[in-house]
């Protein structure tokens, strides 16, 4: 394969490249989208096949080049393949933007139609019973409590269905107005918009932001700051919260010169929900780790599994019910140079082949204060992110 890269001067964004059927990884307008697929390459290939990718890469920047996309899924070492597409439209922080092609293909710079609006009706059901959930967050918060780990996180699916194929170029619209901020995303019939930098490698520097701990938000800045001020002051939240941040900087910390982190965690507040978050960011250590490394070394991350790892794991798959496949897990891209930006990946939908079906997803720590009833309505809140794109006219 031969990639060729040339600076960009059509006016279209990422959202309209990656269209209904492309594939998009994208924040506040800067990011990656692809159509076409040059190849699928199994995950531990990755790295190999983009150096064996010729290239004339006449920008020169991070993420330029030859790129591949894709999910990481939830259980530790279950296959996966990551996409390199045919032609790729890139767009940096600093406005530079570009279109990759690959043996020639060629990418449609025009703007497509705006979705209009639509009229479908659509159901709404539980995939993993609400009964079986609340008994595994019993089950989490009593393993807990008698010493077995500190924290597994439980989540419960359900399904939406349609009666006409939902329109994804929409959804990743929808979800653009309300969730700007977090890191949109579309491969393969896996959608969503998450909030959570699992970790970036950017030229030797490395970054994550874990998020854990949670409260609603309601939409008046009175209330809202209220419940942020008792998520801050919650032993329950702060404990969940420091677990992800301890092991998080246990992991990179070996590859690092060293690490820095915000001393408290911040609020991050998302368009229905608002977290505790801390930013952690270092300068890697010579040789640089290759992206794909740390993504394999932090996911799933306290904030999706549990602490310890093994024993959450374990008792996820006696307890939950349900097969998370690539929720949970990490979604990002990575360049020839071992660059990358992978977000947890969580607020997110599966579509059904024929796309009148979404699994959607969501979860919470939890630790042994926690309350099956609170954690089943945090669920609800979590599960608003992708519904109300779904299913908004």
């Amino acid at each position: 394969m031969r990639a060729v890269t040339r600076p960009l001067e059509a006016d279209i964004t990422l959202d309209a490249f990656a269209r209904d059927d492309g594939v998009l990884f994208v924040r506040d307008g800067v990011g990656l989208a692809g159509r076409g697929v040059a190849a699928r390459v199994p995950l531990d290939s990755v790295a190999d096949t983009l150096t064996r990718i010729e290239h004339d890469d006449a920008v020169g920047i991070t993420g330029s080049g030859p790129v591949a996309l894709g999910v990481v899924p939830f259980r530790p070492g279950a296959p996966t393949e990551l996409i390199i597409p045919s032609v790729v439209m890139g767009r940096s922080i600093d406005g530079t933007a570009w279109l990759t092609s690959i043996d020639g293909a060629v990418g449609d710079l025009t703007p497509p139609p705006t979705p209009p609006p639509t009229s479908a009706s659509f159901d709404v059901r539980p995939g993993v019973a609400v009964d079986t959930y609340l008994a595994a967050v019993t089950a989490a918060r009593d393993a807990a409590r008698a010493g077995d780990l500190v924290k597994t996180v439980i989540a419960r699916d359900v399904y939406v269905e349609s009666d006409r194929p939902i329109d994804v170029h929409a959804v990743l619209l929808r979800l653009r107005a309300s969730f700007g901020s977090s890191y949109r995303y579309s491969i393969d019939g896996f959608v969503g918009a998450s909030p959570e930098l699992l970790v970036e490698v950017h030229d030797g520097l490395v970054r994550s932001h874990p998020l854990a701990g949670t409260a609603p938000r309601t939409g008046d800045p009175a209330t809202d700051a209220r419940l942020a001020e008792e998520l801050i002051a919650s032993t329950k939240n702060q404990v969940e919260h420091r677990i992800v941040i301890d092991v998080v900087n246990e992991t990179l910390l070996p590859w690092c010169s060293y690490l820095d982190w915000e001393p408290e965690p911040q609020i991050v507040p998302v368009a229905n929900v608002q977290h505790l978050g801390t930013r952690v960011e270092g300068p890697l250590s010579r040789p640089w780790p290759h992206v794909l490394d740390l993504v394999r070394a932090l996911s799933p991350t306290p904030a999706l599994g549990g602490h310890p790892r093994e024993a959450a794991l374990a008792l996820i798959d006696r307890v939950e019910g349900f097969d998370r496949g690539r929720y949970g897990g990490a979604v990002g891209w990575v360049d020839v140079h071992g660059n990358g930006t992978w977000a947890v990946a969580i607020r997110c939908a599966e579509f059904s082949d024929d796309r009148r079906t979404a699994r959607l997803f969501a979860g919470g720590g939890i630790v042994g204060q926690s309350e099956p009833l609170a954690e089943l309505a945090e669920t609800q809140a979590k599960f608003q992110a992708m519904l109300s794109a779904l299913v908004r006219p």
